[in-house]
């Protein structure tokens, strides 16, 4: 059903884009350049409707139709994925003695190039010496 209306959807997008494109402005006479109205009408020349203004009419009230049953569809079927925050990647300790400064800890890495997991690599990390922060006078 979503890839109908998606399919739908695209081709009204593209009618909508076409069909306004095609139209010519309100004020397309020399006069509308120049910011005059062009007629002595009071809120400017207005013809009646064309065919072209119709079927804008009709592309817009299709196009949000589609939008909203395709949002609606993808919030329905779609599952709820964890916010950035609350996605944790499984951390592996040494189960040892803290280490000491001075002294190196073992990480394991598994490197991905291009979206093709390597195989898991082991350096050894020497760990600093803890910081002091100065003292407040």
């Amino acid at each position: 059903m979503i890839i109908f209306v998606t399919i739908i959807h695209v081709f009204v997008c593209v009618f909508l884009a076409v069909v306004v494109l095609l139209q010519s402005g309100k004020a397309a006479d020399l006069a509308g350049a120049f910011g005059g109205m062009g007629s002595q009408t009071v809120f400017g020349p207005r013809g009646s409707a064309t065919v072209l203004s119709k079927a804008t009419t009709l592309a817009a009230g299709l196009f949000m139709v589609t939008s909203l049953t395709l949002s609606v569809l993808g919030t329905r079927n779609g599952k709820s994925s964890p916010a950035i925050f609350q996605k944790t990647a499984p951390i592996t300790a040494p189960q040892s003695a803290p280490a000491a400064p001075g002294n190196t800890v073992p990480i394991t890495a598994t490197p991905i190039t291009g979206g093709v997991k390597g195989s898991p690599q082991t350096v050894n990390v020497p760990v600093p010496a803890p910081q002091q922060s100065p003292e407040k006078k």
